[in-house]
């Protein structure tokens, strides 16, 4: 039970979205920015991001629903998601996306853990300062939007069909800037 009311049965973020529709058009902004664009890294890796840091904050509405938005556009492996919650170092993914994983798992401990050395490797990978950058940002915003989810105890829903329905919703037609709570 959430430790505030809320207005809706909603799960996860959405209930708190609907609750505060103030702070919802900045936090669905936001997350469009960051997860909706193919510019540097692609949708699915921005994804995978977010799904791997919200993995390791054991936010189980967020790893799921982003792992449910991420694996739709990886299309060539249905258990790419799993692989990399599972360990990213032997994942099926570029060794840039690997280095890019490191980078992000320093941010969720706390931004001074990022280091050079993390930085170079990606660099040297093929990682853009673009998207260096959007990566701790990505990393950042989840685990704020993580705590925001876990820290008011909202409700999350263990029905894997549940996610994947919206994930495909998201994907396909609304984004996050264009999602209804509801």
């Amino acid at each position: 039970m959430a430790h505030i009311t809320l207005t809706e049965e909603l799960p996860g973020i959405r209930g708190l979205l609907a609750f505060s529709p103030k702070t919802a058009k900045p936090l669905n902004a936001l997350a469009e920015a960051l997860l909706r664009t193919d510019e540097g890294l692609t949708k699915g890796e921005r994804e995978l991001i977010a799904t791997f840091v919200s993995s390791l904050n054991d936010c189980f509405f967020c790893k799921n629903i982003h792992g449910a938005v991420a694996q739709y556009y990886a299309t060539e492996d249905e258990y790419l998601v799993q692989k990399v919650k599972a360990d990213y170092q032997t994942a099926p993914i570029s060794d840039k996306l690997k280095a890019l994983l490191s980078i992000a798992k320093s941010v969720q401990k706390g931004g001074k853990f990022v280091t050079e050395n993390q930085v170079e490797k990606a660099k040297a990978l093929g990682a853009s300062d673009f998207e260096i950058h959007d990566t701790v940002l990505i990393a950042a915003a989840f685990c704020m939007f993580n705590r925001y989810v876990d820290g008011l105890a909202t409700f999350a829903p263990d029905n894997p069909a549940m996610y994947q329905a919206r994930a495909k919703k998201i994907a396909e037609e609304t984004g996050y800037a264009n999602s209804s709570p509801n």
